[in-house]
């Protein structure tokens, strides 16, 4: 065979050998953790062997550099020496090594690192999922090397957790909205859930005075009136001898549906829901894991330090800062956004 033809075949597995594990390198290094767990879960071809490598990239990575290294310095110095006998033997001599290598340096920057990380970053998910195989073979092949690697350096054997922290989330969902991978207000919302433990029962809280009362001992029928005329979604607190002595709550549903059939003449403390407590101070996000599906009653009754009953507060109420139409007064634009 033609020594130039064979020279320039050698540069040409140098150049594919390390554009290979540099765009491998990349795709490893770029593809997201979060995202190849959710492949893995939602079993995607080649997607668990990904996941072995980022929970340990050590390994992986070492055996990308040791090949890359190896194509780049092994390979060039063994080209470099049948490139001088080549040009030596009659192909122009050393003005034309110099061209050679030359030409060869730049094909390697262009094309074996600049080109090959572009496309990596580009694509780094599937690229990644289809080298993930292969390249977990390549370590139980080279296992002894890695194992002489990681006693040298014992950085290699760290394994990476898959964590996340509130910040980062809230900046996914931003620049998921941003990109249109969400809606607005899908994203705005997942800001609302993490502004609810800066809220407390007492700031959504309909305060004592303004929450609508009934006696335990008066009958529904002479409280007919007062119960028709009360918008749909209201409670009742239903209060006993004492001020602070709370005997239930009531809604506006039960209540007219007792009287429709026909139980106008039960008194209220007979018909209501026992009391929920809750301490004014109670973190919202708290709050709202204490209403569950199949509760009777949609509110609690706000208690304060000394057990007195302060307020109610209602499901609906932490539902509306979610959804952004209830505002609080004097919190930050981020709740009301």
């Amino acid at each position: 065979m033609d020594p130039i033809v064979v020279l320039l075949l050698m540069a040409g597995v140098i150049l594919v050998g390390s554009a290979i594990a540099t765009g491998v390198e990349a795709a490893i290094l770029t593809v997201n953790p979060i995202q190849v767990h959710t492949l893995t879960k939602r079993g995607v071809p080649g997607a668990r062997a990904l996941e072995r490598i980022k929970n340990r990239p050590g390994r992986a990575l070492a055996v990308l550099v040791v090949a890359n290294n190896l194509f780049n310095i092994s390979g060039s110095m063994v080209l470099g020496s049948h490139a001088d006998g080549v040009f030596q033997g009659g192909y122009g001599g050393a003005a034309g090594l110099v061209i050679f290598n030359v030409v060869f340096t730049l094909l390697v920057i262009l094309f074996a690192e600049i080109l090959p990380k572009a496309i990596g970053n580009n694509l780094a998910m599937p690229l990644s999922l289809v080298s993930a195989r292969v390249l977990l073979v390549i370590e139980r092949l080279s296992l002894p090397l890695l194992l002489l690697l990681e006693r040298l350096m014992p950085a290699i054997t760290a394994e990476a957790e898959l964590t996340t922290n509130e910040r980062e989330i809230h900046l996914l969902a931003r620049l998921g909205s941003e990109q249109g991978q969400i809606e607005a207000d899908e994203a705005a919302m997942i800001g609302k859930v993490f502004a609810l433990n800066d809220l407390t029962a007492r700031e959504l809280m309909v305060s004592r005075v303004a929450t609508p009362a009934l006696a335990g001992s008066l009958s529904l029928e002479l409280a007919r009136d007062q119960i028709v005329a009360a918008p749909e979604d209201t409670w009742w607190v239903v209060l006993g001898e004492g001020v602070d002595q709370v005997l239930g709550v009531l809604s506006r549903e039960e209540a007219m549906a007792i009287l429709l059939r026909g139980g106008g003449g039960r008194q209220v403390c007979e018909v209501c829901d026992a009391p929920l407590f809750v301490p004014e101070m109670i973190r919202v996000d708290r709050l709202l894991t204490s209403f569950r599906r199949g509760d009777r009653s949609a509110v609690r009754v706000v208690v304060d330090e000394h057990g007195a009953f302060v307020g109610l507060v209602s499901a609906a109420a932490i539902l509306g800062v979610l959804a952004g139409w209830k505002r609080i007064q004097g919190r930050p634009e981020s709740l009301d956004a």
